[in-house]
């Protein structure tokens, strides 16, 4: 792969992830607050064991309160790893390409775990349109980061391998 397209691909990617883990944030930051504002009066009629968890979610399913929270954290850690993936893609040497690529992988498990609480949360039903937004959002951005992150790994390998023939040839 050129140098100048891994690149363009990688930036791209990160971008347009960028913007997906901000809208992840906003509807899950949306979704933990609703459910902290209602949780009082809408978990006070329930028994001890519902009772116990801070927030109770008066919408959804019983999926929603573990996917709206791994998706607020999924969300966090990528919209961080994306914008820090961006700078270490503009520099485009060995070490921050590194860098990228293992915050990008621990973003994608992160996402991945997410996204399986979306799609069990979709399996089981009931859910509100703003939930099934963030279900979309998230099985997409697990597929665009799963791409950004080979996008990375290419670029690594170029990279790399520029600098084993440059070694060879006596150039440093």
């Amino acid at each position: 792969m050129a140098s100048g397209a891994g690149k363009s691909a990688a930036f791209m990617l990160l971008i347009v992830n960028l913007i997906l883990y901000l809208i992840i944030i906003l509807i899950s930051g949306w979704a933990v607050n609703h459910g902290i504002e209602r949780a009082h009066e809408a978990a006070s009629v329930l028994s001890i064991p519902a009772r116990i968890f801070p927030i109770y979610f008066p919408f959804g399913n019983l999926a929603t309160g573990f996917f709206v929270i791994f998706s607020l954290i999924a969300g966090a850690v990528g919209f961080i790893t994306s914008f820090t993936g961006i700078h270490n893609v503009i520099q485009w040497n060995a070490p921050n390409l590194h860098a990228a690529a293992a915050s990008s992988l621990v973003t994608w498990t992160l996402t991945l775990l997410a996204m399986g609480l979306a799609c069990k949360e979709i399996n089981i039903g009931w859910i509100d349109s703003n939930l099934r937004t963030l279900e979309t959002i998230m099985i997409i951005v697990s597929g665009t980061q799963l791409f950004c992150m080979g996008a990375i790994h290419a670029g690594i390998e170029d990279v790399v391998g520029r600098q084993m023939t440059g070694r060879g040839r006596g150039r440093v």
